[in-house]
């Protein structure tokens, strides 16, 4: 077991660091700490420079445009920059998109992380004395790969591995690949599974921006089944400082649940936000038209295939060993969010506007306007 680093600066390598979660691990490593950063994503549709444009010029930070399934250009990113530490957060991440598309999902995450895996391999096999013992690569996954709940059930750390949709099929292949070049070729790793993200800078196919947007607008706003099924909810900017935490101070081999203690039905979810809209935009909607309570928008669809009831996370371990606990509450967290949206039209008007525009996924074939109001899960990069 390795010693935690201790280095004021270090070289940080974040893949999928243009996504929702990426970008706030990157905002967060550059505003808050001394480290250089690297960032590599492949701009597919959740990526966005955008996310990054608070950083963008800081003499710490680069970006790099490359896919993680590209061996040369993964190798070319390390040759370059020599990372002491890689955050691989690079990932298709929406179930629904996985029901519609499961190739994507298999190539990116599971042939891009054992891409990622070989690289950092040969670059740790290269390095000596003090590089060597720095040297870490932190997978970041999903409470997903762990299946679904009963009612007071929690997903821990050694919980068994029960994927049920491909989504987290190809995210529990890629967490074996990383336990196995740990085991097998001492690749010094850690890794994270974390319950769903939601905040700023928030692809609007998930659940929470999704809706926020659509209330906005005035548009429906769909809840699979009867919303019953039940998330634990992490603030994506807690989640940040969680990961650079695990990324510098985790024991090697070691893995952490990340969670939010906030467990939620999607309809409670929905509801909220409606009241929170409400408040904020009485009677209106931002074209100006007028428009009664939120909550009549609501529209029971058909749920999607495979979706699992419950997620919930025991977030003890990192609490006890790291000292890590999520500074938003639910409440806090979620008004944050609403007012983030209403404030920043410019970044999700031109989202809607082209590459996405709030179609239904997931749901075998079927359209219906609005779209996939699912559970706004998280691993959110290129």
């Amino acid at each position: 077991m390795a010693a935690p680093l201790e280095a004021p600066s270090l070289r940080i390598l974040v893949t999928g660091g243009a996504g929702f979660i990426g970008s706030a691990v990157v905002r967060h490593l550059i505003d808050d700490t001394a480290h250089e950063v690297m960032t590599l994503d492949a701009l597919t549709y959740a990526g966005n420079l955008d996310n990054l444009a608070p950083v963008a010029a800081s003499p710490r930070h680069r970006f790099v445009e490359a896919d993680i399934c590209d061996a040369a250009a993964v190798r070319a990113a390390f040759e370059d920059f020599r990372p002491d530490i890689v955050m691989h957060l690079a990932a298709e991440s929406h179930v629904d998109r996985s029901i519609d598309g499961p190739g994507a999902f298999i190539h990116t995450n599971v042939i891009g992380t054992f891409t990622l895996l070989e690289a950092a391999r040969r670059h740790h096999a290269g390095l000596e004395g003090e590089a060597r013992e720095r040297f870490r690569f932190h997978h970041v996954s999903t409470d997903e790969v762990f299946g679904s709940l009963g009612a007071d059930d929690l997903f821990r750390e050694d919980s068994p591995y029960q994927p049920n949709s491909p989504y987290a099929a190809s995210k529990a292949g890629s967490d074996h690949l990383v336990r196995a070049w740990h085991h097998t070729y001492a690749l010094p790793v850690v890794t994270s599974n974390c319950s769903n993200n939601y905040g700023p800078y928030h692809f609007p196919e998930k659940l929470i921006p999704l809706v926020i947007l659509n209330a906005l607008e005035g548009r429906p706003l769909p809840v699979y089944g009867q919303g019953s099924n039940v998330r634990d909810w992490l603030h994506v900017e807690d989640h940040a400082r969680a990961l650079v935490i695990i990324a510098t101070r985790g024991a090697v081999g070691e893995s952490y649940n990340v969670g939010g203690w906030n467990e939620r039905r999607n309809i409670e979810v929905v509801r909220s936000i409606c009241r929170l809209v409400d408040e904020l935009m009485p009677g209106r909607t931002l074209d100006g038209g007028g428009i009664g309570p939120r909550e009549d928008l609501i529209r029971f669809v058909a749920d999607r295939p495979g979706h699992d009831a419950r997620y919930a996370i025991d977030a003890s371990k990192i609490k006890r060993e790291l000292g890590w606990t999520p500074r938003e509450t639910f409440e806090s967290g979620l008004a944050k969010t609403v007012r983030w949206y209403v404030d920043n039209p410019d970044w999700w008007q031109r989202i809607r506007s082209g590459v996405y525009r709030g179609e239904r996924l997931g749901a075998a074939g079927r359209a219906a306007e609005g779209s996939g109001a699912g559970d706004g899960e998280p691993a959110g990069a290129s």
